[in-house]
């Protein structure tokens, strides 16, 4: 039976294989893959923000954020309990890093503001850290004398620790008015030179790992979901959410009515995604639908139509907030473009576990979302596992996705703002050895390539960021893992060591043919 059993598992992994490499060959652009495969205009960036790059954490007139405080008040839910202390220390050596991104041939660096940077306590009348704002000025003008454009964050998750004292922050609708100054400071000082804004980086992400399972500052969940002191997962996500939604729609009411005509830019939001891919038959087709709605839809349809989605009132029922009719209407309509961090998929089905006593975001949708369930079918994982053990690579996720938005939220305009995978942080490995990452060139060269079926199937996309630029603070993960495609020597002075992955994309800006580096096993539905 042992035998059988091995068998019958090889036979599948061998049917698998070969499913995968026949849907490769109608997808596979490796003979002619350059920046010259995409439209013109096209843009290529790397992605980045404050807290994992920059540290000088107590430099300058900085104040703390919501991740300061977490990372040493719940240090052990921090892989290797670090901090982001020091990161990468960006903040001092952004002309060199710039100088790289130059050498490689990138068109757009992202990066986030420091809201403690520049308003150590979170509001113009608290006062204005002009150290904070010239270092910002100064990373503006030197992409730019680069010939780089930024698209600049103006919020990535680092709330200042005086507003979380102060109201509780993003729990909070007082938050609303200060953050939509804080943009309009933002928009006022940077600009005349920032044509390109993010409002929020996944707002979705945010609130649910933040306030649903505490595993993100400021830790908050229900002690039935998490080690947590304090925190409800059945409402403070949704009612973080719904504060995060109506500071974008104030801020950008505010850029379109006082900036947008006479600076010329653009602003939307930039999402978390995973694809979700029916497990079995109908039920797991609906199962699907609501893991979008739940993840995606969360942010997105309030922003498109006005309102959430259905299936969320429907689920959720009072614990989710309502727009007033003057909020839905300032809500519709208050984006741009919509920004894309697509890494990985998952499977859907029906969920057995759903508990009307323990409730919580995580279990709302009625989607399982525990164990080997959704990343594996019949023994076979939906992709290749990587050193993070929420990515597993899915690329023609990418492009399903893709349709999808431009299906479900009239034909938008896309940037993807953020793909990409990690490997181990291996200190038995040399750099030499390190700076070897094959299977991140074939992660990007495989997403390149259905990102472009999607741009030929007519989906609306103009730019592609990777993430990330350095490696890097990874939240919850520490430095356990490298995003990055250029290494940095955290035990030698943080020294840059440009990796073989960003010598690729350096041909392939050149618009040089770039080709596989190394065997991926595809997944198959």
């Amino acid at each position: 039976m042992k035998i059988q059993h091995l068998l019958l598992i090889y036979s599948i992994a061998l049917s698998y294989l070969l499913t995968s490499v026949q849907g490769l060959k109608t997808s596979d652009h490796s003979a002619s893959l350059n920046r010259g495969s995409f439209p013109a205009g096209f843009v290529f960036g790397a992605s980045s923000s404050a807290y994992q790059y920059e540290g000088a954490s107590n430099a300058d007139g900085r104040k703390p954020s919501i991740w300061d405080i977490f990372v040493k008040a719940q240090g052990e839910k921090i892989a290797d309990h670090s901090t982001g202390d020091a990161a990468d220390e960006f903040y001092y050596r952004y002309k060199e890093d710039i100088a790289l991104m130059k050498d490689i041939g990138w068109d757009s660096f992202r990066f986030s503001i420091s809201w403690p940077r520049v308003l150590p306590k979170g509001t113009i009348t608290g006062g204005v850290n002009q150290k904070g704002v010239d270092f910002y000025n100064s990373l503006i003008d030197e992409l730019l004398s680069n010939g780089i454009k930024p698209l600049v964050t103006i919020f990535h998750w680092d709330v200042p620790q005086a507003l979380e004292d102060e109201y509780g922050g993003f729990l909070s609708p007082k938050i609303v008015n200060d953050f939509r100054d804080y943009a309009e400071f933002c928009f006022k000082e940077f600009g005349d030179r920032v044509k390109n804004w993010v409002t929020l980086n996944e707002p979705n992400l945010f609130s649910q790992n933040g306030y649903a399972t505490g595993t993100y500052a400021p830790g908050r969940c229900s002690n039935y979901i998490g080690n947590c002191t304090e925190g409800n997962s059945a409402t403070e996500p949704y009612l973080v959410t719904h504060n995060l939604i109506l500071s974008h729609a104030a801020a950008a009411k505010y850029y379109r009515e006082k900036y947008q005509a006479s600076q010329k830019g653009v602003l939307g939001v930039a999402i978390d995604t995973r694809w979700m891919v029916p497990k079995f038959g109908i039920a797991s087709t609906k199962a699907a639908s609501r893991g979008l709605d739940f993840n995606f839809g969360w942010i997105i349809h309030p922003m498109i139509y006005g309102d959430y989605p259905k299936t969320m009132r429907y689920l959720v029922g009072d614990r989710l907030p309502k727009f007033t009719q003057e909020q839905s209407h300032m809500v519709n309509g208050s984006l741009d473009f919509i920004g894309v961090n697509y890494y990985t998929a998952r499977y859907a089905d029906d969920s057995t576990s759903y508990s009307s006593i323990y409730l919580s975001y995580t279990t709302d949708s009625h989607v399982n979302q525990t164990g080997k369930f959704p990343i594996e079918k019949n023994g076979i994982l939906i992709g290749q596992p990587t050193a993070l053990s929420s990515i597993y690579i899915y690329p023609k996720g990418i492009r399903e996705l893709l349709q999808y938005l431009k299906r479900e939220y009239n034909d938008p305009l896309i940037v993807i703002s953020e793909n990409g995978m990690a490997d181990s942080n291996n200190g038995s490995l040399s750099i030499h050895e390190a700076l070897n990452d094959s299977l991140r060139i074939e992660y990007h060269r495989l997403h390149l390539s259905y990102l472009l079926q999607a741009i030929q199937d007519g989906v609306n996309v103009n730019g592609y960021y990777i993430w990330s630029f350095l490696d890097n603070f990874e939240w919850a993960s520490g430095y356990t893992v490298r995003f990055g495609i250029n290494y940095v020597d955290y035990g030698n002075g943080l020294k840059r060591y440009p990796k073989n992955s960003a010598f690729w994309f350096k041909n392939f800006l050149e618009k040089k043919n770039v080709t596989a580096a190394s065997p991926l096993l595809l997944s198959v539905e």
